[in-house]
């Protein structure tokens, strides 16, 4: 085949979601600019319409590569990305004009066109969603020393870092003449 047949996976038509839900098995590979993915998404999706929305519930599992904030090596960690996601119908919003008002329970909210939900976008939101703004390789990384920059989780450096910050000494200093 073309290799489109896998893409139209992630296509879902409302009109042919059954009453009781659907279940899917996610297990895709995706590309994404702002994050490396490792791994293929993982995970279990269902699908329930209560028009004319669609509540998708869940949770998918992918691997990334990550360049630590601190000592700046990359390494690989997985993320989990729980999913409660409510889509709407887009004429909504058209309908609304913005008079739509935002209940407790519907923090993420999405939009659909016509009869058709792209699981492919929610899927990398999701992802991103999940992913720690200062990624680090461990919890206890030590990270590079600001003056030599030798990497103190393998090695320590003779830079004297004390607690004081260098222009306080300088402060400490003057005060010393006055």
């Amino acid at each position: 085949s073309s290799g489109s047949g896998r893409a139209e996976k992630m296509k879902i038509l409302i009109s042919e979601i059954p009453d009781e839900g659907l279940e899917l098995t996610i297990d895709e590979t995706l590309e994404s600019d702002v994050i490396k993915l490792v791994s293929p998404v993982r995970g279990q999706l269902s699908i329930r319409k209560i028009m004319p929305e669609v509540v998708i519930q869940g949770e998918i599992t992918a691997s990334a590569e990550f360049e630590c904030s601190r000592c700046l090596k990359n390494y690989t960690s997985e993320i989990n990305a729980p999913i409660i996601v409510t889509y709407h119908p887009a004429e909504e919003l058209k309908a609304e004009e913005g008079k739509r008002e935002i209940r407790e329970d519907e923090l993420e909210t999405g939009f659909y066109f016509g009869d058709e939900l792209d699981l492919t976008e929610l899927l990398k939101e999701q992802i991103l969603l999940n992913v720690s703004m200062k990624p680090l390789c461990s919890e206890t990384c030590k990270g590079i020393c600001p003056k030599c920059g030798t990497d103190l989780n393998v090695n320590k450096c003779s830079c004297n870092l004390d607690k004081t910050d260098s222009r306080l000494e300088v402060l400490k200093e003057l005060l010393r003449r006055e």
